[in-house]
């Protein structure tokens, strides 16, 4: 979906976010102004969809439940697909509940938000679902309005059940796939219209796991989007042994992923064996980082029965292959400088640079394609086993430092320490 077609929901979210502003008066006025403005611009949208060649909006996503983590907690994984590829992570000190959040880098109200976790272990993340019913008329594009308020007001996902039914109607504006995960280890999806819900529990799946892309299993079959993504990414944790998936595998590994089950791509080891003299291109329309991947996110909840377990949200700022995991507790209380500071956030700043590296051209037919050899080759200098070895190190000192219990104060000063290191590696990729 283009940013065109997004205008209605950034009407509507500075509404939300300004209306306490105004008297009772000023908000129906403007709040009918609002939905004659969104009505247009939705049908505008159907009238421009024929010039979009392909779903821009398209996340690849899997809800996990505890029998599946090694760990025995339930995750989230998010690649985040859009054009707005310059995001952050905030930190939002709401009552009843303070989350950690990932946004477009204009939106640091938290308001507006693309996956999160809150202080009580519950998450939640999306990805748009093409084959759900939709009215043009209605309200649409505002889950990341309800994914912020999923996160300052439910602690569990019977919580999150209880706030879709009862906000159903036109004004919902859901046309998604939401994962849940809470501190009793529950991972459930539920698909979302305005009119109705179908809920999916990963206890009741056979390997207690779900993969989900752009489509919906209770929506039209066979319609919809991300069919070839989601073969992949079922073929990837499928090659996973029962009950031992973990983050760091998803974030290290799935996440980068550039493979297609119906045609012949390299894999990263095989790219040893290309020089960087003699580029190997490749195109990722259809592979799990893509040109659209802004970020990449896995949350691990709660270990079930156990409170004072630490929730914790990794993310990759930036197209996974360009940028380094990195660890936030909502404890902590803040977001490093990095995932954070300034119009783009430091860290997603050397990202979009190392992109260009990776996808030197904008041209509209070539922008999908990657050099393959930038990333590894023979000769050592590509840039992708650089940013693996940051991040395996980031990996086994988070390990060590989560043994034992932490105060606000450590989880912050680790996190930002992890944040910098990883900064000051991509800066020095040329």
């Amino acid at each position: 979906m283009s940013r065109l077609l997004r205008v209605n929901a950034r009407i509507l979210f500075f509404f939300y976010r300004w209306c306490g502003k105004m008297n009772n008066l000023e908000i129906n006025i403007m709040k009918r102004k609002i939905e004659i403005i969104a009505i247009f611009v939705a049908l505008l949208g159907i009238v421009l969809s024929g010039a979009f060649s392909g779903v821009i909006d398209a996340c690849t996503t899997v809800i996990i439940g505890p029998k599946a983590s090694a760990t025995g907690e339930p995750m989230l994984w998010k690649n985040r697909d859009t054009d707005f590829l310059s995001n952050k992570v905030v930190f939002v000190d709401e009552t009843p509940y303070k989350y950690l959040a990932l946004v477009n880098s204009e939106e640091t109200s938290g308001r507006f938000v693309y996956a999160g976790l809150n202080e009580s272990g519950f998450g939640i993340m999306n990805s748009m679902a093409y084959n759900l019913p939709k009215k043009s008329s209605e309200m649409q594009d505002l889950e990341g309005v309800i994914m912020a308020a999923a996160l300052r007001t439910c602690r569990t996902v019977d919580d999150f059940e209880t706030f879709l039914k009862n906000n159903l109607g036109e004004s919902l504006g859901s046309w998604a796939n939401f994962g849940v995960i809470d501190g009793a280890g529950q991972a459930v999806i539920f698909e979302v219209h305005n009119h109705g819900y179908h809920k999916l529990d990963a206890a009741q799946s056979q390997r207690h796991y779900l993969v989900n892309a752009n489509f919906s299993r209770s929506g039209e079959q066979g319609t919809g989007a991300g069919y070839l993504r989601f073969d992949r990414a079922s073929q990837l944790f499928a090659a996973i042994a029962p009950g031992a998936v973990t983050h760091s595998h998803i974030l290290h590994i799935i996440s980068r992923d550039f493979g297609h089950t119906l045609l012949n791509h390299p894999s990263l080891d095989q790219l040893k064996g290309f020089s960087e003299q003699t580029p190997v291109w490749l195109q990722t329309t259809d592979t799990l980082d893509r040109n659209f991947t802004s970020a990449a996110v896995v949350i691990t909840g709660k270990k079930p029965g156990d409170e004072d377990s630490l929730a914790c949200m990794w993310v990759i700022l930036g197209e996974p292959l360009t940028s380094v995991a990195l660890p936030l507790w909502v404890e902590a209380g803040v977001v490093p400088d990095a995932l954070h500071r300034g119009e783009t956030a430091p860290l997603c700043q050397e990202a979009l640079r190392i992109k260009k590296i990776l996808r030197p051209y904008d041209e509209p037919d070539k922008k999908n394609y990657i050099r393959l050899t930038s990333l590894d080759n023979k000769e050592g200098t590509g840039f992708l086993p650089v940013i693996k070895k940051i991040e395996r190190q980031i990996f086994d000192a988070t390990a060590t430092f989560v043994k034992r219990r932490r105060s606000p104060r450590e989880l912050e000063l680790f996190q930002n320490e992890m944040a910098e290191s990883a900064l000051k590696t991509l800066q020095k990729i040329r």
